[in-house]
């Protein structure tokens, strides 16, 4: 009879290793990886990769990381790890649906003892950086749609009207929603028509007309400069303490920027009456202007005065104006007897 106890005459168990999926944002620059990234591949005792176009490759053989060309599937893998070792499998831009699948069956069969499984991010997309996808999308689609390649800036005028009213309904009806959907929607405006502002003289030299190529990045970039030069109180040594100053200094920089004639050089005349009318008498009471509002008969001057008069006391007459007859449009669906959708 055997008196050795069973757990003494037990083999120990052979270690399982592990496998890592070292995955890396396509909108990061190949080679910027993260520091645990980089110590996991040197440490690793075999580094795999299927797609010998991989675009870390060049990075890692730089930095002394041998890479094999290999595709193993789940069963193979898991061998390749028995006795501890550490495999580092870098998946293409896709993924590898077919290896995920099978470690997943692998480790939900309970026959296998399995290694353990890290998804490892080597970068991470920086905020902002799903605009990257925009901007290749509709270079595309710019290129390859029917409809989209035709279009010119003054044929998109209309829509980028109706979007921006879309957007201002979403915002007063309170639907987050449709104000993501239509924020969008904007932005898709702004998109497209730099991708057309490339296009001038085919994106070499000035076109006849004399207009020079610009693209999405000239916008951006115009715009940072633009935020950074009038908040001086936040990228300088100015001061803000209140809204009010943060408009003067607005207004300060805006003046030596634009060097206008007139306060009223800039106010776009094609907007609506309430709105010009507000904006017109907000320049000239910013600027201390000392005039009167014109008089005469007719609704307009009635119009005119109560848009000034509702701009010196901090209202926005179309929004106003506007918020009154979504309560007329609701009361002449109520005597119509027409139900209220939610």
């Amino acid at each position: 009879m055997n008196d050795t106890p069973a757990s003494a005459s037990a083999a120990p168990a052979e270690p399982t290793g592990r496998i890592v999926l070292l995955t890396a944002s396509h909108r990061v620059a190949p080679g910027l990886l993260s520091w645990p990234a980089w110590q996991t591949l040197h440490a690793a005792d075999r580094v795999l990769c299927a797609d010998p176009g991989h675009p870390q490759l060049p990075y890692l053989r730089e930095a002394g990381v041998e890479v094999e060309q290999e595709s193993p599937d789940a069963h193979e893998l898991v061998a390749a790890c028995a006795g501890g070792r550490t495999v580092v499998v870098l998946p293409s831009g896709e993924g590898d649906q077919r290896l995920t699948d099978g470690l997943a069956r692998l480790a939900g069969s309970g026959r296998v003892a399995m290694p353990d499984l890290e998804l490892l991010p080597g970068s991470y997309d920086l905020p902002g950086a799903r605009l990257l996808d925009l901007v290749q999308v509709m270079d595309r689609v710019r290129r390859e749609c029917p409809w989209t390649s035709r279009q010119t800036h003054e044929g998109l005028v209309k829509y980028a009207i109706e979007e921006a009213y879309e957007l201002v309904e979403a915002i007063e009806d309170g639907d987050r929603d449709a104000l993501r959907e239509e924020l969008g929607d904007v932005l898709l405006q702004v998109v497209f028509h730099a991708r057309i502002a490339e296009e001038a003289a085919g994106g070499g030299a000035e076109d006849e007309d004399g207009a020079e190529p610009f693209s999405i990045d000239d916008v951006a970039g115009d715009l940072v400069d633009k935020l950074i030069r009038r908040h001086p109180h936040v990228f300088g040594d100015a001061t803000a303490d209140s809204p009010e100053d943060v408009s003067a200094h607005w207004q300060a920089t805006k003046a030596v920027e634009k060097q206008r004639d007139s306060v009223t050089d800039g106010i776009p005349l094609g907007q609506p009456g309430l709105a010009l009318a507000a904006k017109l008498a907000g320049r000239a009471r910013a600027a201390g202007v000392a005039v009167e509002l014109p008089r005469g008969e007719g609704i307009g001057y009635e119009l005119l005065a109560l848009a000034a008069r509702a701009e010196a006391s901090g209202t926005d007459p179309e929004t106003a104006l506007r918020a009154a007859a979504r309560v007329y449009r609701d009361a002449i669906r109520a005597a119509e007897g027409v139900e209220e959708t939610a």
